[in-house]
């Protein structure tokens, strides 16, 4: 129903002790993944795991760091859900998806 107001809502707020330790957590979590470009380049060296260009200090910003599984929250510390991706490469893996339904929309009849 529009232009209908809400009433008030109670909104239960966490205690001191559930805040600190949410943030504790979230702080945690920011620091192990925030280094995982580092890790990875010192993992699987500055080399994009597709087209195999390598690069150099000049151009190190152009190398992507792709999970594999699609979770930047999976961050083990093998590198083992990483691959180093030049930005082409990177923008060709996630646009396969995308690519792919067009192509299979695209064949099918439409009917109206």
């Amino acid at each position: 129903m529009a232009g209908r107001s809400r009433g008030p809502r109670t909104v239960k707020l966490p205690s001191a002790a559930e805040a600190d330790a949410l943030l504790r957590r979230m702080r945690g979590e920011v620091e192990n993944n925030s280094n995982y470009r580092t890790k990875s380049l010192k993992i699987h060296g500055p080399v994009c795991a597709r087209c195999g260009r390598q690069f150099d200090a000049a151009s190190i910003n152009q190398l992507t760091v792709h999970h594999r599984d699609g979770n930047h929250h999976n961050n083990p510390p093998d590198g083992s859900n990483w691959e180093n991706l030049c930005n082409h490469c990177h923008d060709d893996e996630h646009s396969r998806g995308l690519l792919g339904d067009y192509l299979e929309s695209a064949e099918k009849p439409h009917t109206r």
